[in-house]
């Protein structure tokens, strides 16, 4: 069947903003509450980055989270990780932490500098209502275990999802999802074929790049919600372009969210909050 494609046009371009989080983390929200249907599967995306320490040496002390999937990727610096599961670590430059929540975990994330420097990103990913219960998980990846694919046009690190036929380093998710970090080389163009169902996103956290249906450059600590469709396409500028590249099939259900907590329902909000300050939050106990 020969194939036709379909390009994925820009829909919607979002500014970063600042904002603060855990005991006085400062970061950039590039999408979050207000978008959570439009960005559906995906419920938040921050950017945090800083050369100084003040900015997010406080870090993220004990907080609880249930409906929901992390993922922890890191440019430069380390994040020490604990959880109600007894797991500990440390994710370094390139790695990735990605942890499910399901029926409750109890985490505390803690930034540790490199030369003073702090860069990374973290997105939270829905659960689908079947599986808001299961039971949590918690997996680091290091960058070595990360598949990096270099082509003429393109650098691309395979994070989860399939690029060339190549599966990423994270597997076995509860839904289907895409997460790619790009270099695109300077005035080079990225394509890729994706599954027309996806709602797909471009975040360009370095240089600038061209989208189909957007004539003006979108430039740095920018993300362009795309139309559904099959074809990427992004052309980077004459300096290049660092590209964070997330797509996912969407759960088209109720999300009922308050701080942590990610259900389909109000009260399945009001039970998990009753539940953590009446200490028996966490059903599974290894």
């Amino acid at each position: 069947m020969k194939f036709t494609a379909m390009v994925c046009k820009v829909k919607k371009v979002l500014r970063a903003h600042s904002t603060m989080e855990g005991a006085g983390v400062k970061l950039k929200r590039v999408f979050g509450f207000d978008t959570r249907y439009e960005t559906d599967p995906f419920l938040l995306f921050d950017h945090f980055g800083s050369d100084n320490p003040k900015d997010y040496i406080a870090g993220f002390p004990w907080h609880p989270h249930r409906g929901i999937e992390t993922v922890t990727y890191m440019l430069e610096g380390e994040v020490e990780h604990s959880d109600s599961l007894g797991n500990s670590g440390t994710i370094k430059s390139g790695d990735v932490q990605w942890m499910t929540a399901g029926s409750g975990i109890i985490h505390q994330e803690m930034p540790k500098p490199q030369n003073g420097m702090m860069y990374g990103f973290q997105l939270w990913v829905n659960l689908p209502k079947a599986h808001k219960m299961t039971n949590p998980r918690y997996r680091e990846i290091t960058t070595n275990d990360i598949p990096l694919i270099e082509e003429n046009e393109s650098r691309v690190k395979v994070v989860s999802g399939k690029f060339k036929q190549l599966s990423g380093a994270v597997q076995d998710l509860f839904a289907d999802i895409l997460y790619f970090d790009l270099k695109i080389w300077p005035d080079s163009t990225f394509t890729y074929h994706v599954s027309d169902d996806y709602n797909c996103m471009a975040y360009v956290y370095d240089g600038v790049a061209i989208f189909p249906g957007q004539e003006a450059f979108v430039r740095s600590e920018e993300l362009v919600l795309l139309e559904k469709g099959n074809h990427i396409e992004i052309k980077a500028g004459a300096d290049g372009a660092r590209i964070i590249l997330i797509g996912g099939k969407p759960l088209n259900e109720k999300i009922a969210w308050r701080g942590p907590i990610v259900m389909n329902t109000d009260h399945e909000i009001d039970t998990a909050f009753e539940e953590f300050y009446r200490g028996d939050f966490i059903k599974y106990k290894p």
